[in-house]
């Protein structure tokens, strides 16, 4: 089954925040239900945030009352704007509404075949995300060998994508090879996806998972205990990866202990036309840090950061594993050149 699914005029999703306890379908019928559950993070990963980000202007597109051409690309324009104003960082989603918005401009047909137009090329970005994840994981397993423990941050699996996944799908494809692999997850605060949805979804496919707290990492690697790291990206930028909080971090202590880092992610996360200095990095609200549920764990007052996403230097990136193969630094400028 698939993460996010197109059923006539309704877009269907698992709520993600409901997970690991109760597994709530969520149905869409209109782009501003698309993008209150892209900002509540109802809808969360990079590659998935881009095809409902496709589906939303589908929506709008497939309900339109619109009889002219240009009258409809109107309300798509309109409807764009609200899904990017929901999250700033994750470039997928922002590519995918630019590669509608190019395509529908271009159209020549009346109103009523751009809509069916928009929702076919919506359907498209979703089958092509889902055939890069499983492209990803067959170059990614590649890497991985029988007895390898396997250290991920955030969630980077089937839930994060259109299905299989980027990170977990390296696993899951080296899994389904027969390699006897293992998984240690970090728990990814504050909003624990690892501990929530990397945990569940390895879990539910019977491969061996340990968690642990961000803060273990060091140790688990000075005990030897790691053989590779292998992240998803919500960004990758000419000089950097920009991914969850807390994978800067992983980066660093991984080559001070000659650990492989690995970036698995689908060429919509490449973004070779900026450097780290143009991304904007979310900023999210203090309560996600001083709370836990509706209980305060800390001082009344106190001050907070709470940026979603950090930036990792190439330098400490081993390979990107994206649809194309496997891409080590020396590959990046001609990966760029054939964009």
């Amino acid at each position: 089954m698939r993460t996010i699914e197109w059923r006539d005029g309704t877009v269907i999703t698992i709520d993600q925040t409901r997970l690991p306890h109760e597994a709530v379908i969520l149905e869409m019928k209109s782009c501003d239900d698309v993008a209150e559950a892209i900002k509540t993070m109802k809808i969360r990963g990079a590659p998935l945030l881009g095809a409902a980000a496709a589906f939303a202007l589908a929506l709008e597109a497939y309900h339109s009352k619109a009889e002219e051409r240009g009258e409809l690309i109107n309300e798509l324009e309109n409807a764009a704007e609200i899904l990017k104003g929901t999250r700033p960082t994750a470039v997928n989603l922002f590519w995918a509404i630019n590669r509608i918005l190019d395509k529908a401009r271009g159209f020549s047909g009346n109103a009523k075949d751009l809509a069916t137009f928009v929702v076919e090329e919506a359907q498209k970005i979703a089958d092509e995300d889902a055939a890069a994840n499983r492209l990803i994981g067959n170059y990614g397993a590649e890497l991985i060998h029988d007895g390898d423990v396997i250290l991920t941050h955030c969630n980077a699996g089937a839930l994060a994508t259109v299905e299989y996944g980027t990170a977990l799908g390296v696993v899951r494809a080296a899994w389904e090879q027969g390699k006897r692999i293992k998984v240690i997850a970090t728990e990814t605060r504050p909003k624990l996806q690892g501990a929530r949805l990397t945990t569940y979804e390895l879990k539910r496919d019977g491969i061996p998972v340990t968690l642990i707290t961000d803060n273990m990492v060091g140790y688990v690697m000075y005990r030897r205990l790691v053989s590779k790291v292998i992240v998803g990206a919500d960004r990758i930028v000419q000089d950097a990866v920009i991914n969850k909080i807390g994978t800067f971090t992983i980066a660093v202590l991984a080559k001070e202990h000659n650990i492989p880092f690995y970036v698995a992610a689908p060429k919509s996360t490449f973004n070779l036309t900026n450097t780290s200095a143009d991304v904007v990095i979310e900023e999210r609200k203090p309560e996600e840090v001083t709370h836990i549920g509706s209980q305060r764990i800390t001082t009344e007052g106190v001050d907070v950061l709470n940026p979603a996403f950090d930036i990792t230097p190439l330098e400490y990136v081993t390979a990107v594993i994206c649809e194309n193969g496997i891409l080590y630094k020396d590959d990046f400028g001609k990966f760029k050149a054939n964009l």
